[in-house]
């Protein structure tokens, strides 16, 4: 009998973990199709026409593919000027709080001064106060800064780049500190000994090998800024999530337009999509090298 049991229990153990490999699969197919459930029905709505999307017995699927909304919703918000200034403003964030991110990470990783940790710990914990919060004594600085310095801060493309830096750059020098920290330090200090500047060491030496982290956080802040629409709205810049809110209102009173806001749905979706599959090994490798204990 021992033996038996001895001859059973390999092949039990397979048994089990072919029935956990295939349910593990199954969960995995299952929180798959729930994700991509409301960005195929998304799609398929700005192919439907007006009429189909306000029947309830219309099917799914559209016997004609409209592919006229995307040229219609172009122009019922005037939907150009919204993609410009939000990749205005998406994109000089991104510049601005990734290059700050990387000068105060390394900082940080490398340098020990009076208060450094405090100062770490103070940046961490400014990502725990919600900015709703802080908004309004902020919102009255910059409308307070554009009267008295006429410095644009609100109803223009400036101060949402300057709100943006401000919000995305704490969080993301933490995630570059941590991924410095992960470089060995011997590596500058053998280009310092060859004749580097301690900034020669950083641009030449840490700078590229911290590239997959630098990108994982520029694709975190231009993720994260390219969807904000309640800073964007309140201080009067429309970017294309505050656009949208027109045809949700209607424009000049006419009637909504569900199917022209799928269609600008779908074409706020794509440029995110694109730069997350051109980039997704970058994006992947940067957080789980950043991840390493110190």
């Amino acid at each position: 009998m021992t033996g038996l049991t001895r001859e059973k229990t390999p092949i039990s153990r397979s048994v089990r973990h072919t029935v956990i490999h295939w349910l593990s699969n199954l969960l995995l197919g299952v929180l798959i199709a729930i994700i991509l459930a409301p960005i195929l029905f998304m799609l398929l709505t700005s192919l439907r026409g007006r009429k189909e999307i306000a029947d309830p017995e219309a099917p799914l699927i559209p016997d004609t593919w409209h592919f006229e909304n995307y040229t219609g919703m172009w122009d019922y918000v005037d939907f150009g000027p919204l993609f410009r200034t939000s990749m205005l403003v998406v994109g000089t964030a991104t510049i601005l709080g990734t290059f700050f991110a990387a000068m105060a990470g390394y900082a940080l990783a490398r340098f020990r001064f009076p208060g450094a940790d405090a100062y770490g710990l103070t940046v961490m914990g400014t990502q725990l106060i919600p900015g709703t919060l802080f908004f309004i004594p902020l919102y009255l600085t910059f409308l307070g800064i554009k009267e008295s310095l006429r410095i644009p801060l609100v109803g223009h493309p400036l101060g949402a780049i300057v709100l943006y830096v401000g919000f995305f750059t704490p969080i993301s020098t933490w995630i570059l500190r941590s991924f410095f920290a992960s470089l060995p330090p011997d590596l500058e200090e053998q280009a310092m000994v060859d004749g580097a500047t301690r900034f020669g060491a950083f641009w030449r030496i840490s700078l590229p090998l911290a590239i997959p982290g630098i990108v994982s956080t520029a694709i975190y802040i231009f993720l994260t800024a390219w969807e904000e629409m309640f800073f964007t709205y309140t201080l009067g810049v429309e970017t294309i999530p505050v656009g949208i809110r027109k045809f949700i209102q209607g424009a000049a009173g006419t009637q909504l337009r569900y199917d022209y806001m799928a269609a600008a749905s779908v074409v706020t979706t794509v440029p995110i999509a694109l730069m997350f599959f051109l980039l997704q090994k970058q994006f992947v490798s940067g957080l789980t090298a950043g991840a390493v204990k110190e």
